[in-house]
């Protein structure tokens, strides 16, 4: 088999989170549980209520990866969702979420990264395993120069920074991590055509083994890896290869071919990189 390997450079700290100490629980009551002394989270959804959490620290730069093991069973409609995110109305984040299916079709991966408030850079693959036999660690790398979205460390998306032409691109706003499970039954499976069946609520994802690659806790916007800390990740040879098998394979949708969508022509930043 082969390994994947990733090199990082100068990274100033990395924590194994205890989610008592390093996150909070932001809303759905008892839906949202912190178990195992502080190392594992449930996220539950019922036709009441979802729930998330978010992390206590924000990030500039480095490397998020959480393991997570979605719902079982007949998901469709559920939505869970992990990612980086500022706030504001000129907000940046960058986006992990998986959509339900119904018992025994693939799982939906939902990518997307906003910058200034925009988004609309999304990409859908199905995942080439069952995320809801085992826990699997999905990972966010973000650099000056790049965002790389990484499944079991194989690299499943690059987006990068093409400032000088124009495209928006986050790197000056220290981002909160934050996982929530919600009711989407309007467009998560299938365009929405699938709707929420309650009778399988709840619906309950788990969390555990969050780890920042990140200098945190520094005062105001500093909050930051330090000189160019995390700047000189690059896909090695291998890597490319994986990022190719997955995305010639298991894509479903590319922002960047959407024609119909953008009559006008596609973005700028998707004449310049085959990998986004």
């Amino acid at each position: 088999m082969l390994l994947l390997t990733l090199f990082i450079c100068s990274l100033v700290a990395a924590s194994e989170a205890n989610f008592y100490q390093d996150c909070d629980i932001t809303w759905g009551d008892q839906r949202a549980k912190v178990l195992n002394g502080g190392n594992l989270i449930t996220l539950s959804l019922d036709k009441l209520s979802g729930s998330g959490f978010q992390s206590k620290n924000s990030f500039l730069f480095g490397r998020i990866d959480m393991e997570i093991q979605l719902v079982s069973g007949n998901s469709a409609g559920t939505v869970v969702a992990y990612y980086l995110s500022s706030q504001g109305p000129t907000h940046d984040e960058i986006d992990f979420e998986f959509l339900g299916n119904l018992s025994g079709d693939p799982y939906t991966l939902h990518t997307n990264v906003f910058s200034q408030g925009k988004g609309n850079r999304e990409q859908q693959l199905h995942l080439w395993f069952d995320p809801t036999k085992a826990f699997h660690t999905y990972s966010i790398t973000w650099t000056r120069e790049q965002i790389i979205f990484w499944v079991d460390n194989i690299p499943v998306r690059v987006f990068n920074n093409w400032e000088s032409v124009g495209v928006p691109f986050p790197n000056s706003q220290p981002m909160r991590l934050y996982s929530s499970i919600w009711d989407a039954e309007d467009w998560a499976t299938r365009g929405g055509l699938v709707k929420t069946d309650w009778s399988q609520a709840p619906f309950t994802a788990s969390f555990r083994n969050f780890s920042a690659k990140a200098k945190t806790n520094a005062p105001k916007s500093t909050n930051s890896l330090q000189g160019n800390a995390g700047e000189d990740q690059q896909l090695n040879a291998s890597g490319r290869n994986w990022l190719r098998w997955v995305q010639d394979n298991f894509m479903i949708y590319n922002y960047c071919t959407d024609f119909k969508r953008f009559p006008k022509g596609v973005p700028p930043e998707c004449k310049r990189s085959r990998f986004l």
